[in-house]
Formats: structure tokens, C-alpha cells, sequence
């Protein structure tokens, strides 16, 4: 069973899906909480609330409270695409039996018409367990995991930043804003 809910409110607008909370995020209770993974510092960094801001000077949530508020100023809901299967440790290599999440619950209940997975692991069950369920093609993101160490961090965060687009994304889902 997956160890978190999903985070997500009315209006949440991109859903980034990752495969399944590794060892050191059960042990914070929190997604993406291994020291190593990129993500808080990728996500903080595409978000910037100053486009031009350098990356050294971005502000990155740290408590779990700062992760949920930033989360939910950018309208980003975050869950798993597994609620369960067996997994030895972390290594998304060993994955079996998978029970895929139902992520119905996030696009019912919000403005979500974007859907990214982060990493390899993530699109491929995406792909395979809810794409034909949910009609909504996926934007693969390179993982943010420390795993993924052929990806330095001003790469990971160009990529996603040209991957995702909020600036984009924000002018269509607010049209109105700029009138």
C-alpha cells in the first residue's frame, strides 16, 4: 500500500507522477526525501518566482509544510503511478507485481490537464497502467533521483524547465490574468 496521499487541491493544474517513494522518503514521510534527490531543488528552480534568478540563490522548501505550500502556490499535484507491488529497497529494477494507483481521484477533483512522470520507471508504468484510462499523454521528465548521476543539476533543471514550460502553461491556464 502506498505509504502517502496524494497532494493535490482544486486547483492543481500539472500532475507530476513519480514511481514509488524510495527507502529514505518512507523514513522521512515525505516525497522526495532522500538527501540526494534533486527534485525539491529542480521543482524550486523551474518555479522561480524570479525567472532570471541564478540557481545558486533559489529558494528551496525544506519542511515538509514549506514542500506542501509550494506545491500548492504552483497548483503542482504530486502521487505515485505504483500504490503497490514488491520492491527490494529502492531500485526501481527490482519492481514486481505492481498495483498501479488510481489517479482519478487527483483529475476529478482538480484542474489537472497536464501529467509528467519523473523518470524512466514512472512514464513506462504510466504508460502501461493509466494512459488509457486517463486519456492524458504524459511529458517524461528525467529523474531527479541520485541514481540518474549522468544528469548533473543545471541539466536536470533545463530539461524540465523546457519539458514543463510554467511560464506557457501559466498563460493558458490563467488567460484572463493578462487582460
Amino acid at each position: 500500500m502506498h505509504p502517502f496521499e496524494p497532494l493535490y487541491d482544486v486547483e492543481s493544474t500539472i500532475l507530476i507522477l513519480g514511481s514509488l517513494p524510495s527507502v529514505k522518503s518512507r523514513e522521512q514521510n515525505f516525497y522526495y526525501g532522500h538527501p540526494q534527490n534533486r527534485f525539491w531543488k529542480v521543482i524550486a528552480a523551474v518555479f522561480a518566482e524570479n525567472a532570471g534568478t541564478a540557481l545558486r540563490e533559489v529558494w528551496v522548501p525544506q519542511t515538509i509544510e514549506e514542500k506542501k505550500e509550494f506545491l500548492r502556490r504552483n497548483h503542482i499535484a504530486l502521487w505515485d503511478v505504483i500504490y503497490s507491488c514488491h520492491i527490494h529497497g529502492s531500485s526501481d529494477a527490482s519492481i514486481k507485481d505492481v498495483t498501479a494507483t488510481d489517479i482519478s481521484i487527483i483529475l476529478n477533483n482538480s484542474k489537472v490537464k497536464r501529467v509528467f512522470t519523473n523518470g524512466q520507471t514512472a512514464y513506462r508504468l504510466y504508460q502501461k497502467n493509466q494512459l488509457l484510462t486517463t486519456g492524458i499523454e504524459a511529458g517524461l521528465l528525467p529523474s531527479t533521483s541520485p541514481a540518474n548521476a549522468a544528469w548533473s543539476l543545471e541539466r536536470l533543471v533545463e530539461a524540465w524547465r523546457e519539458i514543463i514550460n510554467p511560464l506557457a502553461w501559466r498563460e493558458i491556464i490563467n488567460p484572463l490574468d493578462n487582460i
